[in-house]
């Protein structure tokens, strides 16, 4: 089942997966009025990895596939930003919208650009819009299809997880040299807590064991969770043959 929205994307060289909690600090103005944004009427937005052969208005543009964030806390520091946030939905961009302005590294932007390094404010941005200009947003936004869950993950599903979660961590115990009984112990309390029936179990473990962009982005932009599980199990194999 497929669900399609309107959402504004936080595009950096991230993936967030489902079920998996990160932090940010907002401070650029294009993303400190998408933080309002949301606030203000409760929106979620998405994060996607960034795509710089793909630009939008001279940004880097998104990867095609990424995850709604939805926000936790929100606290303000001067004119930082910081938030914590959880994935939900996995979905896929239909349509890009572009920012209002480029980067300040762009020729139109040079009258903005200020000798102490600061960024203009948020009035300041938005007076420099063109008057042609239709949106006024400074943010990349995109027309998307959630993908939701197709059902509960099965015990055999499950089953497989718990191995390649038990492999990873057993590998990380020994690196560390924590003595066996401990590391039976830690490896299972963590195990249980991590695999159920939740249909986003195979994301989660894959945001624990994966530590590379490309490899994150390829289970996140999995067609569903068999796809997810073989290429998070590829993904691994790969890894364990450099290493």
């Amino acid at each position: 089942m497929t669900r399609q929205a309107s959402l504004p994307l936080f595009v950096l060289p991230m993936v967030l997966m489902p079920g998996e909690v990160q932090e940010l600090r907002v401070f650029e103005p294009r993303y400190r009025q998408m933080l309002d944004d949301c606030v203000l009427d409760n929106k979620n937005f998405g994060l996607v990895m960034n795509d710089p052969f793909e630009l939008s208005n001279h940004w880097d543009g998104p990867r095609s596939h990424g995850c709604e964030a939805e926000i936790l806390e929100h606290d303000t520091k001067g004119s930082n930003h910081f938030i914590s946030i959880v994935g939900r939905r996995r979905f896929t961009i239909e349509k890009v919208i572009a920012p209002a302005l480029p980067p300040f590294e762009h020729p139109s932007m040079e009258p903005l650009v200020q000798q102490d390094g600061l960024f203009p404010d948020l009035q300041t941005l938005l007076a420099h819009i063109p008057e042609s200009e239709t949106n006024h947003k400074l943010y990349i936004s995109a027309d998307v299809k959630f993908e939701e869950p197709a059902g509960a993950t099965s015990e055999r599903f499950q089953e497989m997880l718990k191995e390649i979660l038990n492999g990873v961590l057993n590998r990380i115990g020994a690196v560390l040299r924590i003595d066996e009984q401990t590391l039976d112990s830690w490896v299972s309390e963590r195990v249980d807590h991590v695999i159920d029936e939740d249909p986003n179990s195979v994301y989660t473990v894959a945001a624990l064991v994966l530590d590379g962009l490309e490899a994150r982005q390829q289970v996140l932009a999995s067609a569903d969770q068999e796809e997810a599980l073989a290429e998070l199990m590829h993904q691994l194999s790969t890894r364990y043959e450099e290493e």
